[in-house]
């Protein structure tokens, strides 16, 4: 698949928008097709989106793939949209199904992330070694969630979306959302646990 990287450019520039801005960057692409609509929106949704999708993933190569359709998908179906929800809400779902749709397609166990891909920063050597350890602790305890427990860790802590938010981008009862979480922690700590002792 070709990327959409002619739009990437200066990814750490993008604006942020309010959720009524980009509203109206979505009606502008669904109305008049409106190509500088979109690339606001696709340089302020690359970063978010590759976070989630490599998480839910755990394949690089196929986490850009997944952020490309899901924004072709944007682009396409932006009449869609109907202001029921955020566009944030509205644009994570779709993410969210494209994601499931490719991994119901693969067969073969994820790959793990590059250390490097999501190094969070930290000060001095030691810092940085603390928190990489750290990550790579929660990243292979992530991969043991199920893909739901997975996203509905992935999308409350990582990208503070409540609930009721939740609820949408997964279709699916907000209730089932709660369920979701208390099992997802329950297992995530059990995993981060064996992980650590096994390091010991």
């Amino acid at each position: 698949m070709t990327h959409l990287s002619h739009l990437q450019g200066d990814l750490s520039v993008a604006p942020h928008r309010d959720a009524a801005e980009e509203a109206v960057l979505l009606a502008r692409v669904a109305e008049d097709r409106d190509v500088l609509a979109f690339e606001h929106l696709y340089r302020a949704y690359r970063p978010r989106l590759r976070h989630f999708l490599l998480r839910m993933t755990r394949r690089p190569a196929l986490a850009e793939d997944v952020l490309d359709e899901t924004m072709l998908v944007v682009w396409r179906k932006a009449r869609a949209f109907n202001g029921t929800s955020k566009p944030s809400t509205w644009i994570f779902a779709i993410a969210w199904r494209q994601a499931l749709k490719a991994l119901r397609k693969l067969d073969e166990p994820g790959e793990p992330f590059d250390a490097d891909e999501l190094r969070s920063p930290a000060e001095g050597p030691e810092g940085e070694l603390h928190q990489q350890q750290l990550g790579a602790q929660l990243r292979t305890a992530m991969a043991g969630l199920s893909h739901d427990h997975r996203a509905v860790i992935e999308l409350t802590y990582f990208h503070g979306y409540a609930c009721r938010e939740i609820a949408e981008i997964m279709r699916c009862p907000v209730d089932t959302v709660k369920t979701r979480m208390f099992y997802a922690r329950r297992r995530l700590k059990t995993l981060l646990m064996s992980i650590r002792g096994d390091a010991s």
